[in-house]
C-alpha cells in the first residue's frame, strides 16, 4: 500500500471518528458506544470532551494527509512526521483501551478501527518525507 493510499484511508477513518464525536457533543444518544458506554446520552463534561475530540480528529486527518503529501499543510516537515508518529501511538493506545472497555461497541467496533488507524498511520509515518 502506498503512503498516499494509507493516508487517504486513515483520513477517512479519522473523519468518521470526528463525525461520531461531533454527534456525541451535540447530544446524540450514542453514548453506549463511547467513553465507557455508561449512558446513552453523555453528561455535559463528556459532551465537552467530545467537542474537543472532534477538533483533534479533524486535525489528525489534515496532519496525516499533509505527512503523505496528499495536501499542502504549511507547517515544518518535522511537525508532520512527529505528529504522524503521535497518531500511531494514540491509535494503538485507543485500540487497547477500547478492547478493555465494558462496551460491546467499543470492543468490537472502535478497537478494530483504532488498530487499523494505527497501522495506516504507521505506513504514512515511516514513509520517506
Amino acid at each position: 500500500m502506498t503512503p498516499s493510499t494509507a493516508a487517504v484511508l486513515a483520513a477517512i477513518g479519522f473523519l468518521v471518528i470526528a463525525a461520531f464525536q461531533l454527534a456525541l457533543a451535540a447530544g446524540a444518544p450514542l453514548g453506549r458506544a463511547a467513553w465507557g458506554g455508561k449512558s446513552a446520552t453523555l453528561p455535559g463534561n463528556l459532551r465537552r470532551a467530545s467537542a474537543v475530540a472532534f477538533v483533534i480528529w479533524l486535525l489528525a486527518a489534515v496532519l496525516i494527509l499533509g505527512r503523505a503529501g496528499v495536501i499542502d499543510v504549511p507547517v515544518p516537515s518535522i511537525v508532520l512526521t512527529v505528529g504522524a508518529w503521535i497518531l500511531v501511538v494514540l491509535s494503538a493506545l485507543g485500540a487497547l483501551v477500547n478492547v478493555a472497555s465494558s462496551s460491546v461497541w467499543e470492543r468490537f467496533g472502535w478497537a478494530p478501527l483504532a488498530a487499523a488507524m494505527a497501522i495506516l498511520s504507521a505506513i504514512v509515518a515511516s514513509s520517506p518525507s
